[in-house]
């Protein structure tokens, strides 16, 4: 990961999924450089309420004022996107960023995506490359169950800029408005969400409040990693991790500085694992054998946070069934 947070100067955004509109989001830190330690939230104690247990004629009043926007287009409001004249020709419909468009909205698009834990190898360097379309295409994944005219392109159109003026974080914030997982999965307080198909691990704190997201890289086509509820079985430090790599592929860096072991929830050995990376430009791709890979900066906060037993839910997307409030477990 190619942006990082400072230990003493991180702070993000992260309002409980179903948060009013109004309700501005709970500050944790302004970002930074290095992610060596987690920062945490400073909200009340308590389960996040999953989305759906809000009724059906219920839509959240921004949401649903941001979709109306696609009718009658106005330039952004998020103060990250503001006075940028190429993002207030993008929301017009004057214009499409894909392959080769440069300037300072697109650079303010990247540092968006970056502040939200999409992978941006390179950073925000204000040109549309293959890595700025990964990064989106990403976001696009995750924003289409909120905002169905988002579609998975790799470019910047006017309703991926309504998405993002909507779910980015303020400036100077880490983090995203709404649209955040549960921490709970089939009733049972998980420590960490993965989500594969917009390639992001979200770290929660014991209390249920979420500390930070991170991109990641999971299965290959040929080796999916496969969903489902899993635990912490064994931590390893960076020998161990180092020694490892060296004994299964021949290479100490290929599984990064620090790796997790996971079994399933019920005890049986899953062969996947939470691990860092020596091909950081891989992250937020399907290229791995199962396991799940982070920056090493991410891996080493990863590692400190978590215990063993410590629980591990893998869902297709952040709106999976088996999220939600918690329930009695039989």
């Amino acid at each position: 990961m190619t942006s990082s947070i400072s230990p003493s100067q991180a702070r993000i955004a992260f309002p409980p999924p179903d948060a009013p509109a109004a309700a501005p989001p709970p500050a944790l830190g302004k970002t930074g450089h290095g992610l060596e330690t987690a920062s945490r939230i400073t909200v009340t104690p308590g389960p996040q309420p999953a989305r759906e247990a809000r009724p059906p004629s219920e839509t959240p009043p921004s949401m649903d004022g941001i979709d109306r926007l696609a009718r009658t287009p106005l330039p952004p409001t998020n103060a990250r996107f503001t006075g940028l004249p190429q993002l207030a020709d993008v929301a017009s419909g004057a214009q499409v960023l894909g392959p080769g468009s440069r300037g300072e909205g697109l650079r303010a698009i990247q540092s968006a995506l970056l502040d939200m834990g999409f992978a941006l190898h390179g950073g925000a360097d204000g040109v549309h490359g293959e890595h700025t379309a990964r990064a989106l295409r990403n976001f696009q994944v995750h924003a289409a169950s909120t905002f169905p005219t988002v579609l998975p392109t790799g470019t910047l159109d006017a309703a991926t800029l309504r998405a993002l003026d909507a779910l980015a974080p303020a400036p100077g914030m880490r983090g995203q408005s709404r649209a955040l997982p549960s921490a709970f999965f089939d009733g049972q307080p998980v420590r960490v969400v993965v989500a594969l198909r917009e390639h992001r691990t979200f770290l929660f704190d014991p209390r249920g409040q979420l500390v930070d997201i991170f991109p990641n890289a999971t299965g290959a086509t040929a080796s999916p990693t496969r969903t489902g509820l899993k635990v912490v079985r064994t931590k390893l430090d960076q020998l161990a991790t180092e020694a490892a790599g060296a004994r299964l592929w021949n290479d100490r860096h290929v599984f990064g500085v620090r790796m997790l072991d996971l079994s399933w929830a019920d005890g049986r050995h899953s062969g996947e694992e939470l691990h860092g990376t020596n091909l950081p430009s891989l992250l937020g791709t399907d290229v791995s054998h199962g396991c799940i890979r982070h920056s090493n900066e991410a891996v080493r906060v990863l590692h400190d946070a978590l215990s063993v037993g410590d629980r591990v839910a893998v869902v297709e997307h952040v709106d999976d069934p088996h999220l939600g409030v918690p329930r009695p477990v039989a």
